[in-house]
């Protein structure tokens, strides 16, 4: 059996300025404040401002990030969004990751609860903007 992948929504993040708490002893930490943004695909809406992506660069050359943060669908549903990933720092150009979704059981988009999903996180087109592209596995 061959996995195939199927397009759920593609984000633009809108990022804020860098918050450095610099280096903890396991690592230097990064936080970047999101601050809004869009998102289409099997479903549109918006980036919620307030969420963050917390990411370490460790002593080994190993980059943790972990995003979370809310969208609000164009129907005004809210749904929650872990996002992480581990990459080497010579593989940066385009960071691979597992998002994690929280929406209402009992509404239009509670499918996203179960699954299997991976992500690709590139620089966007405008300054301090990065491009998520989500994809559930089938």
């Amino acid at each position: 059996m061959t996995l195939q992948a199927e397009l759920i929504m593609k984000l633009h993040v809108q990022c804020g300025t860098n918050m450095e708490v610099k280096n903890d002893g396991s690592g230097y930490l990064n936080v970047i404040p999101i601050i809004g943004g869009t998102f289409d695909g099997k479903l549109s809406g918006e980036v919620v401002s307030g969420g963050a992506d917390w990411n370490t660069a460790r002593k080994d050359g190993v980059a943790h990030v972990f995003a979370k943060y809310l969208i609000k669908t164009e129907r005004g549903e809210y749904i929650a969004i872990e996002n992480e990933g581990k990459i080497k720092s010579d593989e940066i150009s385009t960071i691979k990751t597992s998002p994690r979704f929280q929406a209402d059981v009992n509404g239009r988009y509670a499918w996203l609860n179960s699954g299997i999903y991976v992500a690709s996180l590139d620089a966007g087109a405008k300054e301090g903007q990065v491009e998520i592209t989500v994809y559930k596995l089938n």
